[in-house]
């Protein structure tokens, strides 16, 4: 835990676990939470507390995909940085294969990692443009000493090319030298050098063409079914997610608000949230006129959360309770979490 930072709530109900797991989930996190001080005057003084990630749980089994949503500023780049421990959370437990990530010192984190890799958003940023691209996917079989010799290790550079549709020949090239899409290829080729069991992929294709978002997408499917990998896929588009998604938690101000199958999330929204955003969804028959959930006002300042539901400040339906009470996540029907106070269960008991 960070020194000084405040303490993260206690849970109000148990947490949503994986649809249809066998056994204990591959990744098990519980109430995570990341605050970022808040530094002025002179001193740099900690004036307050910016809670990007306020006591999220998820779960995710061998060979699922968990897609997690929402608008920019929500936390869903925070809290997959935080179970990579990229960034060191301030509460909270991460649970991989039943191993408490958080308490690994870095020497056995450096191992673990091998087990769990990351797709970066920008295929531009995310490349060194001084290494050649050989030695980019090479890079991870070095520093954890996979293969023998330079030559095999080349030889698994090859077929890891290979797997993600690029020729091996363009193991010499530059990053500069390809296109966006094929710059992102070589960033899932170099996530798989070490065959993880899990893949955190954080807006994998925000940065590309609709055509070659597709292209990815289909890719990091056929590379799920080839070879078992889980995927935590980070996105704000929904219509990606409907493609590749196991299950959808849907994220609000550093929460998790709606979570469930993606069938019963596109079929069955609860929260108004999720409903919102789901309408947001560009219909490409110009002649359909659908109803449209309203979103009033700008997401609220993670530094003064708004009190009680922290959507109640632009919830077209929000009633006398949501201000004051903040909603337990509860599950409403099976494998279907929500936390709205209109949601039907023991989450809307007393609340109209």
């Amino acid at each position: 835990m960070t020194p000084g930072a405040p303490a993260a709530a206690a849970p109000t109900t148990a947490a949503p676990t994986a649809v249809g797991s066998a056994g204990a989930p591959l990744l098990e996190v519980r109430d995570l939470a990341k605050r970022f001080p808040i530094r002025r005057g002179v001193f740099s003084r900690i004036s307050g507390w910016v809670r990007a990630v306020d006591g999220v749980s998820l779960s995710i089994s061998a060979g699922e995909t968990l897609a997690l949503v929402g608008e920019s500023g929500s936390g869903k780049t925070t809290t997959g940085r935080c179970i990579l421990r990229l960034l060191e959370p301030t509460a909270g437990e991460v649970r991989f294969e039943g191993v408490d990530l958080l308490a690994l010192p870095p020497r056995e984190m450096r191992r673990m990692r091998r087990r769990i890799q990351v797709i970066f958003q920008d295929p531009y940023g995310s490349l060194n443009p001084r290494m050649r691209v050989g030695t980019i996917v090479r890079e991870p079989l070095e520093i954890h000493r996979v293969g023998r010799s330079r030559a095999e290790r080349d030889a698994m550079v090859a077929r890891l090319l290979e797997r993600v549709g690029l020729d091996p020949a363009m193991m010499r090239r530059f990053p500069h030298e390809f296109s966006g899409g094929q710059r992102q290829r070589i960033g899932v080729a170099r996530a798989l050098a070490l065959r993880p069991r899990l893949i955190v992929a954080d807006e994998p294709v925000s940065a590309l063409d609709v055509s070659v978002q597709a292209q990815v997408i289909n890719l990091l499917i056929d590379l799920q079914e080839e070879l078992g990998v889980a995927y935590l896929f980070i996105a704000h588009d929904l219509a990606l997610v409907e493609r590749i998604a196991d299950r959808v938690a849907v994220m609000y101000m550093g929460k998790i608000v709606e979570t469930a199958s993606t069938d019963e999330i596109f079929r069955n929204p609860i929260h108004p949230y999720t409903r919102a955003l789901l309408q947001a969804i560009p219909v490409p028959d110009p002649g359909l006129v659908r109803e449209r959930a309203v979103i009033r006002g700008d997401l609220p300042s993670p530094a003064s959360p708004p009190s009680g539901c922290r959507f109640h400040t632009r919830c077209p339906v929000a009633v006398e309770a949501c201000p004051r009470v903040e909603p337990p996540l509860v599950e409403v029907a099976p494998g279907h979490w929500a936390a709205c106070h209109l949601a039907p269960g023991p989450a809307g008991a007393g609340a109209r």
